[in-house]
């Protein structure tokens, strides 16, 4: 986890929402809250921000604490590009064997993707 230092809407309570995000001295706007959940201890925020990019603010309220959680990189189009193999066909990994290594059942693992 990193700390990092969040601007955030205050409405009917303080905190309300996460607004815009200091990271390593690089700012970043936050265009839309894709998920919000809480623990006991903390609320979180997953928050698509301005660089295209995907974070999982945490924000303890006992102590006024924030931190970054978690980060999903979305994949460029020039990232998708070097991906290719030499003849402009995607590289494809193999699928015959799980997780685990055992023979794969068949059934296409899920990823998380923003709605």
């Amino acid at each position: 986890m990193s700390e990092i230092r969040v601007e955030c809407y205050a409405g009917h309570r303080a905190d309300e929402r996460p607004l815009r995000f200091v990271l390593r001295g690089h700012e970043y706007v936050v265009n839309e809250l894709d998920g919000r959940w809480y623990s006991p201890q903390a609320s979180y925020f997953r928050v698509l921000a301005d660089d295209g990019n995907y974070y999982v603010l945490r924000h303890d309220e006992a102590q006024d604490f924030w931190t970054l959680d978690g980060f999903r990189a979305v994949r460029t189009n020039r990232q998708a590009t070097l991906a290719q193999d030499g003849e402009g066909r995607f590289a494809t990994p193999r699928t015959d064997r799980g997780a685990r290594g055992a023979p794969d059942s068949g059934h296409a693992r899920r990823k998380w993707t923003p709605n």
